[in-house]
């Protein structure tokens, strides 16, 4: 090797060493930056990894098995018709109702089939931005017109930023295009009906598992939250029976699973407990049966390794910066809300950047941002953070990272900060 190569690697044992050597340990915000890490990633193990990454990998994992890429081509590829996939990629967020780490199996799965960088990019924002109950609170709690904002910002800030996405990368689409055009027609070896069934049942599964508490005690959405659970359960007796007849799973193993599943949830009051049971049954069952179920249980450890891993460290970094939701970290909450206060550009600026970093669990926003317009928080700043934070986040840049290169991230992040800053300067000239 070449001292050109070893440079790197010393310059980066050099800088751990000095970072960890001079360390002021002893100080409280040091001290408390380094729990505010371990808390929020614990936080998220407990909150988000079973009920919501999971699932999401095995959606993803399904996508790169059972989805022709003839099918992800059609509706999301760089050639298709452009008012088809950027309308499918752009509402996709009312359905499925995930957060920014959430979407990111998904994106990535659709991505590797063949998705067009535009339809692709729309749906990484989508995905956890336009999200029915998020906004319907922003409404109920921030005020009507900031609702309102919000919902039109987010699906016109998708379809925007996947179309400019699309124009920067256009020579990279061309040669995507061409490839794809070139590939010979996959075989189809099930009804598109069936696969329809199939996901719908697994994102229902992943919607109605992680349905978070509304604010009311009373209205549809807290009904469906009394009644999450049952759903949940209905919708997987549905999976199961999807997986018997479509996919040749064994009847014996599957009922085993069910009924180990079935008697965790009725006796255990920790409803994570038979989920997790459910998702060994699962893999063990995949993992013996030869063919399309071993070939998505192989897939779907492929995302979860290459996720994973980036997801934990980011969390872990922004706890450290920022701390959780009413603590602080290194850097303090008192920064921020003394950042955004009017309606200047370096306000909306800040409020965009800000959001971008932080990680945002769904609806968590809107208490937040409660606390800081009481403290005298902007109101275009407050709309700049919510079209930028929800969608984005240390973790999530991380992962897009690995998934579709340093280049397209920094352009993608920059659109989604310009954008948000553009709308909360503009929003806080009108209201």
């Amino acid at each position: 090797m070449t001292l050109k190569q070893e440079i790197r690697p010393l310059l980066i044992i050099v800088a751990v060493f000095v970072i960890f050597y001079y360390l002021p340990f002893g100080s409280s915000r040091i001290d408390n930056a380094f729990l505010e890490a371990l808390r929020l990633t614990q936080w998220y193990a407990r909150e988000h990894v079973l009920l919501c990454l999971i699932p999401a990998f095995f959606i993803a994992g399904a996508i790169a098995v059972f989805v022709s890429k003839a099918s992800v081509m059609k509706y999301l590829g760089a050639g298709a018709n452009k008012v088809v996939s950027y309308g499918v990629a752009s509402v996709s967020g009312g359905i499925l109702a995930v957060c920014s780490c959430t979407v990111l199996p998904l994106f990535a799965g659709i991505y590797s089939m063949g998705a067009g960088l535009g339809p692709a990019t729309a749906f990484l924002y989508a995905g956890p931005a336009v999200n029915v109950l998020a906004i319907i609170l922003t409404a109920r709690v921030l005020g009507l017109e900031l609702g309102i904002a919000r919902a039109i910002g987010a699906v016109v800030f998708s379809i925007v930023i996947g179309i400019i996405m699309h124009i920067i990368f256009r020579r990279e689409e061309q040669q995507k295009i061409e490839a794809q055009a070139a590939m010979p027609q996959p075989e189809v070896s099930r009804p598109l009906w069936q696969n329809v069934v199939y996901f719908a049942s697994m994102v229902a599964i992943l919607v109605f598992a992680t349905w978070g508490k509304p604010s009311d005690t009373g209205g549809l959405w807290a009904a469906i939250y009394s009644s999450k659970w049952i759903i949940t359960s209905v919708v997987s007796a549905l999976f199961a029976l999807v997986l018997v007849l479509w996919f040749r799973l064994e009847l014996w193993k599957i009922v085993v699973v069910a009924v180990v599943t079935a008697a965790a949830g009725i006796w255990l009051e920790q409803p994570e407990v038979p989920f997790v049971l459910a998702v060994i049954g699962l893999s063990v069952i995949t993992a013996t049966t030869p063919g399309e179920p071993r070939e998505w249980l192989s897939e779907t450890w492929t995302f979860a390794k290459q996720i994973m891993p980036l997801l934990f460290f980011g969390v872990l970094i922004a706890g450290m910066l920022l701390g959780r939701p009413g603590e602080e970290g290194l850097i303090p909450s008192s920064w921020v809300a003394n950042s955004v206060g009017g309606n200047s550009l370096g306000a909306n600026l800040f409020a965009s950047v800000a959001g971008a970093f932080m990680y945002f669990a769904t609806l968590t926003e809107v208490p937040i941002l409660e606390g800081l317009l009481g403290n005298g928080m902007g109101k275009g700043p407050a709309l700049a953070l919510l079209l930028a934070g929800p969608a984005l986040s240390l973790p999530n840049m991380l992962v897009i990272r690995s998934v579709m290169g340093t280049k397209k991230t920094v352009v993608f992040v920059a659109l989604v900060v310009v954008m948000a800053t553009i709308s909360g300067v503009t929003y806080g000239a009108f209201f």
